[in-house]
């Protein structure tokens, strides 16, 4: 296999180290003579330059002011406030002595270094904005993360800690690339080290990512009341804190049950805490020897008796089957507190008083037979 002639070899760094002392002999003498033939061109350069990146400095600092003006945490402005602050002064310089090495017209070496400075400091440079700009959309996805959720905190230092590293891993690769360097070892070395990781530890990366998923989708955050599970198996509990491997909930009868977070996303969640009005349905059996008068008041008694109830809204009320065991009475009705105790006392207010006015009407419940 033939080596690319635009990539440098082992050899060839370590003979261009060896000559450096050599290069800068070099290059001061070209300077020098270039100072003597050209000084009006060259403080011209130079002058033109220097006042290019004051220019850019004080636009950075203009662009960094007004967008403070008015940034609440979360905001577009807020992240362009954040990203724009990122912009580092040697990448200003750079970019200014670039500009302007067309017209002060420097020696050949010097303009090369200008250029490769220029090149280092674009690839830094684009690192610094692109990490900025990442961590802040993770950021505002987590602003209504509870802050005293001391496991969602930690996952977003996972995720600026990974980001930072992938950012200046993928920045630091094409910058050798664009300066000639031969990275094709280095892809794949990093590539096979990667696979290795991932299959020893894939069981902490399932977890990590599924707090991430946690983080960023928010099913349900600190404080909510879930239920998951297979359907003859429910869990369901309040979420106490969630964190990179595990969530934490308090079930019913006050234990603890802690799921890892990949088995919690493989089930299907009912958020509780997010019903906005819950529909009830109570189910009631009356005598089939009750009469078909009292009977037809049974849907007026019932409607009566979930309008007593302070949120409650009658939906209807029927009777929908007959069976041998008496007749089978179906009511539905929503209320405005989704709450789990709010509904069992009003399912306790609206049965009491639907019973008694079933037994000024003569009507009873049907009894086992």
């Amino acid at each position: 296999m033939t080596a690319n002639p635009n990539h440098l070899t082992l050899d060839q760094m370590n003979a261009d180290l060896l000559a450096l002392p050599e290069q800068a002999r070099t290059l001061s003498e070209q300077l020098v003579q270039w100072l003597r033939t050209d000084s009006l061109q060259a403080l011209i350069g130079v002058a033109v330059g220097t006042a290019l990146y004051f220019a850019l400095v004080g636009v950075r600092e203009l662009l960094k002011r007004w967008l403070g003006r008015d940034a609440p945490r979360g905001s577009w402005r807020w992240v362009a406030l954040r990203v724009t602050s990122r912009t580092r002064s040697f990448f200003l310089a750079t970019g200014s002595a670039q500009a302007v090495s067309a017209l002060a017209a420097p020696p050949g070496a010097w303009l090369a270094i200008i250029t490769f400075l220029f090149t280092v400091a674009g690839a830094v440079q684009a690192a610094f904005w692109l990490r900025e700009l990442l961590v802040c959309l993770v950021e505002r996805r987590a602003m209504e993360a509870d802050e005293q959720d001391s496991g969602l905190f930690s996952a977003l230092g996972v995720i600026r800690v990974l980001i930072t590293i992938a950012v200046w891993v993928v920045a630091f690769i094409l910058l050798l690339d664009n300066l000639g360097v031969n990275v094709t070892a280095l892809v794949a070395g990093l590539g096979i080290g990667g696979i290795a990781i991932g299959l020893a530890a894939q069981g902490i990366f399932a977890d990590l990512f599924a707090a991430l998923s946690i983080l960023l989708d928010r099913p349900f955050k600190r404080g909510d009341t879930i239920s998951f599970g297979a359907p003859n198996a429910t869990t369901t509990g309040t979420v106490e804190s969630i964190g990179l491997k595990t969530t934490r909930l308090r079930g019913a009868a006050g234990e603890e049950v802690v799921v890892s977070n990949t088995k919690l996303l493989a089930d299907q969640i009912r958020n509780v805490a997010r019903i906005e009005a819950r529909t009830v349905t109570m189910a009631l059996v009356l005598d089939s020897d009750s009469s078909v008068a009292a009977l037809t008041a049974v849907r007026d008694e019932l409607k009566a008796a979930v309008e007593a109830v302070d949120g409650a809204e009658f939906v209807r009320a029927n009777i929908h089957n007959a069976t041998l065991n008496g007749l089978e009475v179906e009511l539905t009705f929503t209320l405005s507190d989704p709450g789990y105790a709010n509904m069992m006392a009003a399912r306790q207010s609206i049965l009491l008083a639907a019973l008694a006015a079933f037994s000024a009407a003569g009507l009873h419940l049907a009894r086992p037979r």
